[in-house]
């Protein structure tokens, strides 16, 4: 086995145990509720075409616009969780999310909508980065990948939630009711991490950092991204995370139902089907992961060229509507797209120090929200454009993919020989630390 197969415990690594779990499940639920909030859209988006009266382009701007704010904070987030804390950095993010979606159930017009989208996407881009540094402060290092595919399944769930719970509240007690109800989550929440989250163990609190104004973000930024193995979880993440995305957040109900011909309920089903996909294969990356970290590129590169046969294979079908079970093989491999995208922050993290882990983090994290934000972009305009032609349109998912995929050929031999480095120093410096 390679220096890199595996994660190394270091010293001062916090002990995990039961208080860790507690506190990190807490943090956790507040991603959760994000994620339900965040996905609601994609089992709406038929009635907000019809509540709003706009067209596809008008449609895919409530999600791009939500996704631009959520991408465009990323970095500014991480920076304020290295410099704040976790639990600050939490509560702001669950107030603002849980206005945005309060606002939308009230929202009488286009332009309200969007807003309310937009103070939302604001509140749930503080929310994953802050997880993942909550379970970094709490879980010794060699628990890092199972932690963090941990927290996408249950940001999985939370999708699970929007297809199964949301769509049927949706069309039982209307619009104004399913969204301001679903609200509720977020007090709930608020309340918990008020009382019980803490953002890392007794006696094992940071270091303190000086903080030098713009000197200091500056610095935090590009030591962040010197480092091969932040730009290649960024790349990583970006190829891997949008397809499912943009299938989950927008367009995969209305390409089952106008494209190919589905029920509403039989559409639902798949895209229920892509979240348990995605949590069974979470597992199994995680596992994969935590114990050959040599098998983090080929997942990736795997994962990519899997979604992309399918989606070929779909959207090219010479019939008029792809068979059943070609949409369910689909579905099952565009659940592999999450736990995929979260191997980026797995090249990430043992690149950067404990001090720039939530930098690091929110450069990876822009990754996969810029690919979905321009995918979701390129496929309204594209059927605007084509009369609602999905495999014109659905063909934009190949340029992102090819993008992507060509930065991760290029960088993952860096990334490789960088990270070896660092774990050689790394088991030196434990070999003379004084127990």
């Amino acid at each position: 086995m390679s220096s890199a197969s595996a994660p190394v415990s270091l010293p001062g690594d916090p002990p995990g145990g039961r208080k860790a779990v507690l506190v990190w499940g807490i943090g956790v639920a507040v991603y959760f509720v994000a994620v339900i909030f965040r996905t609601s859209l994609g089992v709406a988006g038929l009635d907000a075409a019809d509540r709003f009266h706009v067209n596809a382009s008008a449609l895919s701007t409530f999600s791009i616009l939500q996704l631009l704010v959520y991408a465009g904070m990323q970095i500014p987030v991480g920076l304020m969780v290295d410099r704040l804390g976790t639990k600050r950095v939490l509560t702001i993010g669950v107030v603002l999310f849980t206005l945005g979606q309060l606002g939308f159930a009230f929202s009488p017009s286009y332009g309200m909508a969007l807003a309310s989208r937009a103070l939302l996407g604001c509140g749930d881009a503080l929310t994953f980065i802050s997880v993942l540094r909550l379970g970094t402060r709490w879980f010794p290092a060699r628990r890092g990948p199972m932690v963090a595919q941990l927290a996408g399944l249950v940001g999985m769930a939370g999708n699970l939630v929007s297809t199964l719970v949301l769509a049927r509240l949706l069309h039982s007690v209307g619009w104004t009711a399913a969204f301001a109800g679903s609200a509720l989550c977020g007090v709930v929440v608020l309340v918990l991490m008020t009382l019980f989250l803490k953002d890392h163990p007794e006696g094992h609190e940071p270091a303190p950092v000086r903080h030098t104004g713009g000197a200091f973000v500056r610095k935090q930024i590009a030591l962040s991204w010197r480092e091969p193995g932040t730009r290649l979880g960024l790349w990583v993440h970006f190829t891997t995370q949008f397809p499912a995305m943009v299938f989950l957040l927008l367009w995969g109900l209305p390409f089952l139902v106008e494209a190919q011909g589905l029920s509403r309920a039989t559409a639902g089903a798949l895209l229920t089907l892509v979240v348990l996909s995605n949590m069974v294969v979470g597992l199994i990356y995680g596992q994969i992961v935590a114990r050959h970290h040599a098998a983090r590129t080929p997942l990736a590169i795997g994962t990519v060229a899997a979604t992309a046969t399918m989606w070929a294979v779909t959207i090219h079908y010479p019939g008029d509507h792809a068979p059943m079970g070609l949409l369910v093989a689909l579905c099952v491999v565009l659940g592999s797209c999450g736990p995929a995208s979260m191997i980026g922050f797995d090249f990430a993290r043992p690149a950067n120090p404990p001090e720039r882990q939530g930098t690091a983090s929110g450069i990876v994290n822009m990754g996969g929200f810029v690919a979905s934000m321009t995918t979701l972009l390129a496929i309204g305009v594209l059927l605007d454009a084509t009369g609602d032609n999905y495999r014109i349109a659905f063909s934009a998912v190949f340029v992102l993919e090819a993008i992507g995929l060509s930065q991760i050929l290029r960088l993952r031999t860096r990334a490789v020989r960088r990270e070896r480095e660092r774990l050689v120093a790394s088991r030196v410096e434990a070999v003379h630390v004084p127990v």
